[in-house]
């Protein structure tokens, strides 16, 4: 009789819970920017990209550019709500990043 060795469990269900807390913790608790609350909700695209803007430039303990760091923020949203996501939301926030870069001069 052959011994076989005991195979461990399935660690996807291990990855995927680590990958949602990794994704709420940068959230939650990112140095890049400290966000107005509801900022990603609010009803125009150019109020959206005027909130990252004030954020960024307020923020002392971001690392990047204050552009750099409005811009990867609303990307890292986006990506985040991924196919949940709406599409007229998603399409509003696509218009928020051409606000921000026109704000910053960025066309």
């Amino acid at each position: 009789m052959v011994k076989r060795k005991k195979r461990k469990k399935s660690t996807a269900k291990k990855s995927a819970a680590k990958k949602k807390r990794w994704s709420q913790n940068v959230t939650e608790n990112s140095d890049a920017l400290t966000l107005d609350r509801g900022v990603f909700t609010k009803g125009s695209p150019k109020a959206i990209a005027a909130s990252l803007k004030r954020s960024a430039e307020r923020s002392r303990r971001r690392k990047a550019s204050p552009y750099r760091s409005a811009m990867s923020m609303l990307t890292f949203f986006i990506n985040r709500g991924g196919k949940g996501l709406p599409a007229s939301r998603k399409q509003k926030l696509e218009k928020a990043k051409d606000e921000l870069r026109a704000m910053y001069g960025k066309d």
